[in-house]
């Protein structure tokens, strides 16, 4: 293997019993207590699973940074952060901040099914697939050695699309979700991408 990928989503913006709301890129939440929990654990479990990152990605929003540099801490000499605009969360448009039950009354319970499993976006929102795809696909052209990733769940998904090898692997996941505070891994070994898990949490 010469690159192996860790893609995890960040820890919990929301507390136990707290309202959820479909929170995407004009939204800057703070992890909450559980959520810097999530983080740790990854942390933790990443380090007893022996993984030594070399390259540490991420996006600018505070949930990712929170999450990436909880992660960081318990590795022994932590790479240097960068900050790429492609694993940014997605722009909800209309549903940025409503409960789940306003966004599915106003889209439908099928519009989402079909985002979770096959991104397609619906009405309203701001993806961008194309160029999220592209970073994707750079990083599997470009890249060495142990690369974690911080994101979120509209920007990781993409990473599955990215690639007809990985297209036709994930098409047997229940969905392209991850949950907050999981992770999954993809290696690249003699030129070709195969999917190691998806949505693990420690």
């Amino acid at each position: 293997m010469d690159l192996i990928v860790t893609i995890v989503r960040h820890g919990n913006t929301f507390d136990a019993g707290e309202q959820t709301r479909r929170i995407g890129v004009r939204t800057d939440l703070p992890l909450v207590a559980s959520g810097i929990d999530q983080a740790q654990a990854l942390g933790r479990s990443f380090a007893e699973q022996g993984f030594i990152f070399d390259r540490a990605l991420a996006a600018a929003l505070q949930r990712t940074r929170a999450t990436i540099d909880c992660i960081l801490a318990s590795q022994p000499q932590a790479p240097v952060i960068e900050s790429v605009d492609w694993l940014t969360e997605i722009d909800h448009g209309p549903d940025e901040g409503q409960p789940e039950s306003h966004v599915e009354a106003r889209i439908g319970h099928d519009a989402l099914a079909a985002w979770d499993k096959e991104a397609r976006a619906p009405d309203g929102w701001i993806v961008d697939s194309d160029r999220r795809i592209a970073g994707w696909q750079d990083l599997w052209k470009t890249g060495r050695g142990h690369a974690l990733i911080v994101t979120s769940n509209g920007a990781a998904r993409f990473a599955l699309l990215s690639d007809e090898r990985l297209r036709g692997q994930a098409s047997a996941l229940p969905s392209l979700k991850l949950r907050t505070g999981a992770y999954g891994s993809i290696v690249r070994e003699r030129g070709e991408l195969r999917l190691i898990a998806w949505d693990r949490r420690p």
